[in-house]
């Protein structure tokens, strides 16, 4: 069964469209554009599909209601502009979706809403009730109150982690390339569309290059967004938003753009989750029989084959693995706060009760709690 084929028959899309297809400085939101991916959606709705769209564009309309010349880089700049686009974005899905009676909900997510697993849950039952509902979920980051701290960064990775959430089969990202290339088509005119390849294929990130026009993201964005997509077993496609019915064509097994497939099997939703996370609270240094452990066996991460602990995080949090090298192992929900980590490490867990006074868990991370990385 061919990639394209196995694309044709899922059910569930993330489709994201760029800000460099939506907007520019000078015209803003390209209403005649939006009208017709929202076409697309439609027919694709009435072949049973199901969608979730996740939609940059309102710091580029922001921009250009405002009145701005060019994309400002203060952050509470950024924000305001924001504020301003969001409006008119979703005022122009709302619209176009409801000349074919297509019921939509905005969604506004941030990284804290992910990493805190409360809140990643509470968004993904949310978003799969909407999906239950015959409503298309319209996601955006949360620009307005989000800081540079906790931002995902772009589009591409909110695309993948929503796609994650959702359990979706393909992560669809629109952009303004017809696909990924070989080498930079811009400045080598022999450069090739790659049309497939798996997600995780080293060379794919020499060929992808830096952002281009008004948007924050790029090839490299993509690439990676495909790699956090495969975690839940979605494939990825990066196709040119502009071409004819892009949408309808890929339904159709028609070999546009470039299709990144994950490797087999899939992780569950927790450790999806777990390995989605941008940033963990503190880090723990394994030693070697820690590591071998945790990557051969599968098991449980014990206090004894911890060697150091950094950074301040409380029980439940998420922590990042490391070897004795600082690379990164796994990551995973620790059972301890830091204060009675750094206690228990490097003794046998049946010490924990003398040391502590109390013993929680026998684990210091659960393996159900793990994610290599």
């Amino acid at each position: 069964m061919t990639e394209r084929y196995r694309l044709s028959k899922s059910r569930r899309w993330v489709v994201k469209v760029g800000t460099s297809l939506l907007t520019d400085v000078e015209h803003g939101l390209d209403q005649e554009a939006i009208s017709d991916w929202v076409r697309q959606m439609a027919s694709l709705r009435k072949q049973g599909f199901q969608l979730v769209l996740v939609s940059s564009g309102s710091i580029g309309e922001g921009v250009r209601r405002l009145g701005w010349q060019t994309r400002p880089r203060e952050l509470h700049k950024l924000q305001a502009a924001a504020a301003v686009g969001q409006m008119s974005l979703v005022q122009s899905y709302e619209s176009a979706f409801q000349q074919y009676n297509i019921v939509t909900a905005q969604v506004l997510l941030t990284h804290a809403d992910l990493a805190n697993r409360e809140r990643y849950l509470n968004a993904r039952s949310t978003l799969r009730e909407l999906l239950k509902l015959g409503v298309v979920p319209i996601v955006n980051e949360n620009d307005t109150v989000v800081n540079e701290e906790i931002r995902f960064g772009d589009n591409d990775t909110l695309g993948a982690l929503v796609a994650n959430l959702v359990e979706a089969e393909a992560l669809i990202l629109l952009t303004d390339q017809t696909g990924l290339y070989d080498s930079d088509p811009r400045k080598n005119p022999d450069a090739k569309l790659v049309s497939e390849s798996a997600a995780n294929d080293p060379s794919l990130m020499r060929s992808a290059g830096p952002p281009v026009g008004f948007g924050s993201g790029g090839m490299v964005t993509k690439v990676q967004a495909a790699q956090k997509a495969a975690r839940s077993g979605a494939s990825t496609v990066i196709a040119g938003g502009r071409e004819k019915d892009v949408l309808i064509r890929l339904f159709q097994e028609e070999e546009l753009g470039t299709i990144l497939v994950p490797g087999s099997g899939r992780i569950t939703a927790r450790k999806q989750w777990l390995a989605g996370q941008l940033r963990g609270n503190g880090r723990l240094t394994l030693d070697d029989g820690a590591v071998k452990v945790l990557r051969e066996s599968g098991k449980s991460l014990l206090p004894i084959g911890v060697r150091e602990v950094k950074g301040e995080f409380g029980r439940g949090e998420l922590v990042l693995c490391v070897d004795l090298l600082g690379n990164e192992v796994a990551r995973g929900l620790v059972n301890y706060n830091a204060e009675q980590t750094r206690k228990i490490i490097g003794h046998s867990s049946d010490r924990i009760e003398s040391i502590l006074g109390f013993i929680g868990e026998s684990e210091l991370i659960h393996r159900d709690n793990i994610a290599l990385t």
